[in-house]
């Protein structure tokens, strides 16, 4: 009777474990499909409420996907596949375009898997001793100055820079920055960003106006430059040098400044690059960025083409040239003509910014001969502590284009930016 029980009791228990090693592998093999381990993921990017047109699509895949492998991806529609150029970064972000229109509340479907990818090159970031030029196939899109630029002769040597982004290409050609500007504010450099009004060591220290001699952004380092099928781009080092004395300098603010240019949509009469500054103050004290009317930010001296009288300044909140000011905009719009025709840019703002939507620094219309300058700038209403250990961070998007921008494309990319279509694993 004994060994009838005991018999009985091992058939149960075997049982169990049979059961739960069931569950183990049915686990491992689930996980194993959608997983770290995956050959193959299925995606599904919902539109979400709004409506997309060759909207950028962005998913951190580095924990469904192992390391070290190429991944292509195809969109499935019907039964039918499409090959679409997709392309990870070194976090693990894939980023490919939903081209075409898709309606709000729609979603599609894509196969992810392991494969060789064909390179194409379309996206170029190339460095020379001069900076670093981004490209797609043969036709500029912005350039990055890390060498020190002189300035014009007769100007006083102290405007040397290095730190800043000019030429920067609309699709069709135009020129749409502008550096030592001949009508006049010899220090403003295309696109750039200096804080202006800033307590350092105990001394207001100005980095934007360097003729005061107080101040400067200097090009510290190159940390990467990257080509691909989807976007190029580069993340360099910066500095914010302040000088408290004859003969001494000290580094105030440290940047980690990253630029992405993608490919062009819309046959080619619409590109989308993205500014990242990722920056720190590396005294114990910190720094204070005190409130002030400009600095900072997103700063642009545009073409001298570009006057009260060739161009316009349209704001997300229906603001001019005449009234932005000292106003708030999710995205401010600048259209105007040069010789080689009509273009202009759109600058989008970042929710999360400090103080966002961000404050605008408009030049009135009687400036340096019409010519324009416009700063987002984070501290126009408000100081801005900077903790010595924290790092901080600013992002905007930039959209040049050829010809017009309708008020209703600057709005749907605005969202596209601030409320991008959600990407879910779908299945395997």
């Amino acid at each position: 009777m004994r060994s009838l029980l005991a018999w009985c009791l091992t058939i149960y228990y075997l049982g169990l474990i049979i059961n739960v090693m069931r569950n183990i592998l049915f686990t491992v093999l689930l996980w194993s499909s959608v997983g770290v381990y995956a050959q193959e993921v299925r995606l599904t990017v919902k539109a979400g409420a709004y409506p997309r047109t060759n909207t950028l699509v962005s998913y951190k895949a580095d924990q469904v996907l192992p390391a070290g492998k190429a991944w292509k991806l195809e969109e499935v529609t019907g039964g039918k596949k499409a090959a679409v150029p997709v392309q990870m970064d070194d976090a693990g972000v894939l980023t490919w375009v939903l081209r075409g229109t898709t309606a709000s509340g729609e979603q599609r479907a894509y196969r992810l898997y392991a494969g060789k990818v064909a390179a194409h090159g379309r996206m170029h970031a190339e460095v020379s001793s001069a900076g670093i030029s981004l490209k797609q196939n043969q036709q500029p899109i912005l350039n990055y100055n890390t060498a020190t630029v002189e300035p014009p002769a007769a100007t006083d040597t102290v405007y040397r820079r290095s730190g800043f982004i000019h030429p920067l290409w609309a699709p069709n050609g135009v020129v749409l920055t502008t550096i030592y500007p001949k009508s006049g504010h010899a220090h403003h450099m295309g696109i750039w960003s200096p804080w202006t009004h800033t307590r350092f060591e105990g001394r207001v220290t100005d980095f934007w106006n360097v003729q005061k001699k107080e101040g400067k952004v200097f090009y510290a380092g190159t940390e990467s430059v990257t080509d691909g099928d989807i976007w190029c781009g580069f993340r360099v080092k910066q500095e914010q040098v302040a000088y408290p004395a004859p003969g001494k300098s000290e580094v105030a603010i440290q940047e980690t400044y990253s630029v992405r240019a993608y490919e062009a949509t819309a046959n080619g009469t619409r590109r989308l690059w993205d500014v990242r500054n990722d920056f720190s103050s590396p005294a114990d004290s910190g720094i204070t960025l005190l409130q002030y009317r400009y600095g900072g930010g997103f700063a642009l001296r545009t073409t001298p083409y570009f006057t009260s009288k060739t161009s316009q300044v349209l704001t997300s909140e229906g603001n001019t040239r005449k009234d932005a000011d000292s106003t708030r905009a999710r995205w401010v719009m600048i259209t105007g003509t040069a010789p080689e025709g009509e273009a202009g840019l759109l600058i989008m703002n970042a929710p999360d910014n400090f103080d966002s939507p961000q404050p605008l620094r408009v030049w009135p219309e009687n400036m340096d001969g019409g010519e324009l300058m416009l700063n987002y700038s984070p501290t126009k209403m408000k100081t801005w502590q900077l903790v010595h250990g924290n790092v901080y961070t600013l992002k905007y998007r930039v959209m040049v284009y050829s010809g017009r921008l309708t008020t209703a494309e600057a709005e749907a990319a605005w969202r596209d930016y601030a409320f991008p279509p959600e990407v879910v694993v779908s299945g395997h």
